[in-house]
């Protein structure tokens, strides 16, 4: 059967903007958001992105969640999310850096010890901040924009990457700061594990039991360890993941309704139809026809 894929934005979708300047296909940095080829459809972001609103707003969804970014917002995307654009003011402005995920990588051999500011960015991508950072981030840009543009200068990827990884621990304590961050017990390491698993194999397993196994724990344990942590249940992570992906396929692909079904692994189209119900309320067709 011919896969049908969400449209995707990477550093090639706009790599002939004369706006914006690029090191490889690795990283860029601009200015205007409507360099970015994004509309109210939803996209899959093959990127990190660091945004800051100057002034004006914009009407943005990132994960099918809609946010308003005001004058003195700061933003971040990360690889692999979906992402709408649905208004923007004629007076908006902003400064824009855009990452690979294999530059951002390379940047954080050691990702896991961040990973809880990026599981808390996956829910709260957007925060207001003051003027002493909002300064910080604009200085930043400015001078990663000077030392990209030293095309003579043949380390000036390793300066880029020096830049930007100082920058990106700046950005993480900026929403270290809101989310107020403690010491983690076993019980929110393990969390951050289940929640990893999750993203890697939802399209083919959706029990707790599974994920259960991969953290060598049992069902009981690991479903009383993640309410205790998220007030949420192991099965409501893994169908919030799953739904999101469903919402993401019965919106922006040609597919039907039997193909996302068998593309998310499911029995057949009715068992489909009767989790989406389950979780949101209505059926997949009366969600594709909103």
């Amino acid at each position: 059967m011919k896969q049908i894929h969400i449209p995707k934005i990477d550093l090639q979708s706009v790599y002939c903007k004369s706006t914006i300047d690029f090191i490889d296909n690795d990283f860029a940095i601009f200015n205007s958001i409507k360099e970015v080829p994004v509309s109210e459809y939803p996209s899959r972001i093959d990127l990190a992105v660091v945004a800051v609103c100057r002034t004006g707003f914009c009407r943005i969804g990132i994960n099918l969640k809609e946010y308003n970014v005001e004058s003195n917002s700061l933003v971040i995307t990360l690889p692999n999310q979906i992402i709408q654009l649905f208004e923007v003011s004629p007076d908006f402005s902003g400064a824009f850096i855009a990452v690979s995920k294999n530059f951002v990588d390379n940047m954080f051999p050691k990702f896991k010890e961040l990973l809880p500011i990026f599981l808390y960015l996956q829910n709260n991508p957007c925060a207001r901040i003051g003027e002493y950072d909002l300064g910080c981030i604009l200085e930043y840009h400015t001078f990663l924009w000077k030392k990209v543009r030293m095309n003579d200068n043949i380390y000036r990827k390793g300066v880029a990457q020096g830049i930007l990884q100082a920058m990106f621990y700046d950005v993480c304590n900026i929403f270290r700061m809101h989310m107020n961050v403690v010491k983690k017990s076993r019980k929110e390491e393990l969390f951050e594990l289940f929640i990893e698993s999750i993203y890697e194999h939802y399209k083919k397993e959706r029990t707790v039991s599974f994920y259960a196994g991969k953290l060598c724990v049992t069902p009981k344990y690991l479903s009383s360890l993640v309410k205790t942590v998220s007030g949420k249940t192991a099965g409501e992570w893994i169908a919030e993941v799953v739904i999101l992906e469903s919402k993401v396929l019965l919106k922006s692909s040609p597919k039907s309704i039997q193909e996302i079904s068998v593309e998310l692994n499911f029995a057949n189209q009715s068992f489909f139809g009767k989790y989406f119900k389950q979780h949101t309320g209505m059926s997949p067709y009366a969600y594709k026809k909103i």
